[in-house]
């Protein structure tokens, strides 16, 4: 539901917390889309009063916005006539949603040269397992999108990984989804060389390729805290809600030692942009922790952190950025995972299973998806 409509001085004062957030060299992306927002002016609000630089979107966010049918009744009714099929339906209101939000932020991608102004579209979730599909889809949502600042969301699969190498060698900008450990972030961020590699080759301009990284946050807490509370121990109890911002820091090192690298430095001299840290999944799920948690604790340059519209509000309002929060916890963050590991808790098993579960949910949201829109076309076919 869209909340943001005050324009008064205190609006601007409320902002306070995201103009430093934004000084301290954090690009503000939401986490939601839908027709309304974007045709009722909100989005050129938030980004004109809340510093949002970007949007990310993923098939729950469009189950839900779609599904709610705002907006979308005009073009249903013209799909119906036409007799496409429900994936050619979802495809073409998918993408003139994410085209519309790229046209309104076109302004900042081209004050930035490019490093903002994003808008990011997942391939079909059902493909996160196929390789080939996955980069035929790609291509195919570069090009019906058709936007400069578009993003092609890729999931950080086994088979996404030489994915991700073959989208970023043809030039197509990537946000890669759903990283949720630290190997596989190392293998996403090898995988972007590659790709600037290959582009390279084929002579492709480095400084207009761009891609994030993103990075999972809240579902570690979640999936962590459940087995700390079940142990029960002061010890497993004390850890409760450290894991997640752990993981990301950790993460962030990760990064600072990929992109100070010499092979790193040969595609820098080349004019390659580096692939940005992005903070995903940073609304808290436990009502115990602060609902700025996920942004004050994980301010650092050069990172991207996406935001429901309720986390944004929050911050807005009573977030506490203080500077960086993330460079000088590498010695915490090592503890923390140690310590959860001498209780039992296996980082990698819970990885593995956040990672099942993430690619498990994109494909129930978007097969919901398709039921909706299946049903909506019916209706409308009865109608004419």
């Amino acid at each position: 539901m869209i909340t943001v409509t005050d324009t008064t001085a205190a609006t601007t004062a409320a902002a306070e917390p995201l103009k430093r957030l934004s000084d301290e060299g954090v690009s503000i992306w939401l986490d939601d889309l839908s027709r309304e927002r974007v045709t009722s002016g909100n989005l050129a609000e938030l980004i004109e009063k809340r510093h949002v630089v970007g949007v990310t979107t993923n098939p729950s966010i469009f189950q839900a916005a779609i599904g709610a049918g705002v907006g979308y009744e005009e073009q249903l009714a013209e799909l119906a006539v036409r007799g496409v099929t429900v994936d050619e339906a979802v495809r073409m209101m998918t993408t003139a949603d994410v085209r519309a939000a790229a046209d309104v932020l076109r302004p900042v991608y081209e004050a930035t040269a490019g490093r903002d102004g994003r808008v990011s579209i997942e391939v079909d979730p059902r493909l996160a397992h196929d390789t080939a599909a996955t980069v035929a889809e790609a291509k195919q949502l570069a090009w019906l999108v058709d936007r400069p600042n578009v993003m092609i969301k890729i999931p950080a699969t086994r088979a996404g990984l030489p994915a991700i190498t073959e989208v970023i060698g043809l030039g197509i900008s990537v946000n890669v989804t759903l990283i949720f450990s630290l190997e596989r972030y190392r293998e996403v961020m090898d995988a972007y060389l590659a790709g600037l590699e290959k582009a390279k080759e084929a002579g492709h301009d480095l400084a207009s390729i761009h891609s994030v990284a993103s990075f999972f946050v809240s579902r570690v807490d979640t999936e962590i805290d459940k087995r700390l509370t079940r142990l029960g121990t002061d010890d497993a109890l004390a850890l409760k809600g450290r894991a997640a911002l752990a993981n990301a820091r950790l993460a962030y090192a990760a990064y600072e030692e990929v992109f100070s690298s010499g092979r790193w430095s040969a595609l820098a001299a080349a004019g390659a942009r580096k692939q940005r840290p992005l903070w995903a999944s940073t609304g808290v799920k436990d009502p115990a922790y602060k609902s700025t948690l996920y942004v004050d604790e994980l301010v650092a340059p050069g990172t991207v952190n996406t935001m429901p519209e309720t986390t944004l509000l929050a911050t807005a309002e009573h977030g506490d950025i203080t500077g960086d929060t993330v460079t000088g916890g590498y010695a915490r963050a090592r503890a923390d995972l140690a310590a959860l590991e001498a209780l039992g808790i296996s980082y990698d098993e819970v990885v593995r299973r956040l990672e099942d579960e993430g690619v498990a949910k994109f494909e129930a949201a978007w097969q919901d998806l398709l039921a909706a829109v299946g049903k909506s076309l019916d209706g409308k076919g009865a109608d004419a």
